[in-house]
């Protein structure tokens, strides 16, 4: 997730917001339109045509649009700014892939290459874009070009990005987090841009502005979303907290979430991670002993072999915070409890989907075994 950029004063009259993180890219077209048009001029000086295409057909006629609204000037004079809001027909998608939708989008890089008129900007914004293409290729030679991602939470490394946001946001409001709270909140918030700025804001407000946000802080007022519940059954899970686990379970069933996918997004990773996390307590004596990036050390100053299995990021960084989050909790359970354990988590996946057992009964007939023996050292 890329953070927000300004768009700065330029003698460029075209500018494309690009990604995933619709809220952002929404947020900062709107802002630049009202830049652009004058509060007196919004009536005939800002034409919104909505790029969400039905059709190969459709596409070719939003094009046609655009193009002549970029051609129309104004019947009162003044400066004039055309948006193409939210166009979906430039993603790799059946309709994009279409000659007609190919043949329009050509022929709107020939307008742009063309050059604007005098007092005439365009606006694009789109969520998806195929960068093969030279549409997209030309775009920064022809103007300004922002692009705010989401971070992929299916990919490891997620956290981190979304960690590194959350502190440089709360600093411009002179608040910090300690160590677990900043774990928290990113677990309970999730990757979405606005939900983030907005819970920063309500926990900036909880703690009087400048100050460090705790743990006790987070749960007093941060809303939990979908991701941290999830989060939540995990970490009590970790903590051996067996009513704990079973309620949350229980409030997640009761929202519509099914058995397999509680058991796919929060009890199996969590396991996993703890499994791995105690393996290299036990094997290898890398325990937490600070922030996550002194963990992360500890298992690069490791032979290669010993961290080969372990994801990585882009730059070739070992991308391990589930497991740090894991090794606080990992000695609360033996190796052999955990290889068990998970041995136990395939069995279950195995009842939920091939036989017709209750399955509320599977899931916690396997919390109570993975939680009902004390730990024991091994």
């Amino acid at each position: 997730m890329e953070e927000r950029q300004e768009v700065a004063k330029t003698d460029s009259q075209i500018f494309a917001f690009l990604g995933t993180d619709e809220a952002r890219v929404k947020e900062d077209a709107l802002r630049l339109a009202r830049q652009l048009t004058p509060p007196e001029n919004v009536t005939f000086g800002l034409e919104i045509v909505h790029g969400a295409a039905e059709s190969a057909e459709h596409a070719a006629t939003i094009v046609r649009q655009v193009i002549e609204g970029i051609q129309t000037l104004p019947f009162f004079g003044g400066d004039k700014t055309v948006w193409l809001q939210g166009a979906s027909f430039l993603a790799e998608n059946l309709i994009g892939k279409t000659a007609t939708a190919q043949a329009a989008v050509d022929r709107l890089a020939a307008t742009l290459e063309a050059g604007l008129p005098p007092g005439v900007s365009f606006i694009l914004t789109a969520a998806e874009i195929d960068k093969r293409r030279g549409f997209y290729k030309k775009l920064s030679t022809w103007g300004k070009v922002v692009t705010y991602d989401l971070p992929d939470t299916s990919k490891t490394g997620w956290q981190e990005e979304c960690m590194q946001i959350v502190q440089r946001r709360a600093g411009l409001r002179g608040m910090k987090f300690d160590p677990r709270a900043l774990d928290l909140f990113v677990a309970l918030t999730g990757e979405n841009s606005r939900t983030l700025d907005m819970e920063i804001d309500k926990l900036s407000t909880f703690i009087g502005g400048a100050g460090v946000a705790t743990e006790e802080d987070i749960y007093a007022v941060v809303a939990q979303t979908r991701a941290g519940i999830i989060f939540e059954i995990g970490d009590a899970l970790a903590q051996r907290q067996l009513p704990r686990t079973l309620e949350l379970i229980d409030r997640q069933l009761r929202n519509g979430e099914s058995p397999i996918s509680i058991l796919l997004a929060a009890i199996v990773p969590r396991v996993r991670s703890l499994l791995v996390a105690r393996e290299f307590d036990e094997l290898h004596g890398v325990r937490v002993s600070g922030a996550y990036g002194s963990y992360q050390t500890s298992l690069k100053r490791l032979p290669e072999s010993a961290t080969a299995h372990l994801p990585r990021n882009k730059d070739g960084s070992l991308s391990v915070y589930p497991v740090f989050l894991a090794a606080k909790a990992c000695h609360r359970f033996s190796l052999s409890e955990l290889k068990s354990g998970l041995r136990a988590c395939l069995e279950a996946n195995l009842k939920l989907v091939t036989t017709q057992t209750d399955q509320r009964t599977v899931l916690s007939h396997l919390v109570i075994n993975l939680l009902k023996r004390p730990a024991s050292s091994s």
